[in-house]
């Protein structure tokens, strides 16, 4: 089975996921955007838990860009939670927020995100730093070994 690349957006504001997608499209980004609104959904999403049970509809994503201030479950709690997954726990995720707290980005990295991105404040801003963030990520950078997660299993 040929595994899509999908980047998993979690972010409770809709508009900033068009935006989001805008920009991958703006920035000749064909890779599937999925979203989720919230950090449960994120869970739900990664666990595989109902409705996201269909690894073929909902793959495992090969990189995580994940809000912090969110209803229900936040982005610390997302971070905190993936990493003490056994086959979830190395997942590439990017925090990208409106916080630029000291406290937040050492919180963020403390609990294991790999990159802590400030979201920009106009369109143009936010396509540079996406084509960044998927020429570093998904295109540069070597990612751990993805056994249990390239065929849409864990652990």
């Amino acid at each position: 089975m040929v595994t899509r690349r999908v980047v998993l957006v979690a972010d409770d504001d809709e508009n900033d996921i068009k935006l989001l997608r805008r920009a991958f499209q703006k920035a000749g980004i064909d890779t599937p955007i999925a979203a989720v609104r919230d950090g449960e959904e994120a869970i739900h999403y990664l666990q595989g838990a109902k409705p996201y049970g269909d690894r073929d509809s909902f793959p495992i994503p090969a990189l995580l860009i994940l809000d912090l201030k969110m209803p229900r479950t936040d982005g610390f709690e997302v971070l905190e939670w993936l990493r003490q997954q056994s086959g979830l726990k190395q997942m590439l995720v990017v925090v990208m927020t409106s916080s630029d707290e000291p406290q937040d980005i050492d919180r963020a990295y403390d609990l294991g995100a790999n990159s802590f991105v400030k979201k920009p404040s106009d369109f143009t801003s936010l396509t540079a730093i996406s084509q960044k963030l998927y020429n570093y990520w998904l295109e540069t950078n070597l990612a751990p070994s993805c056994a249990p997660l390239c065929h849409g299993r864990m652990g």
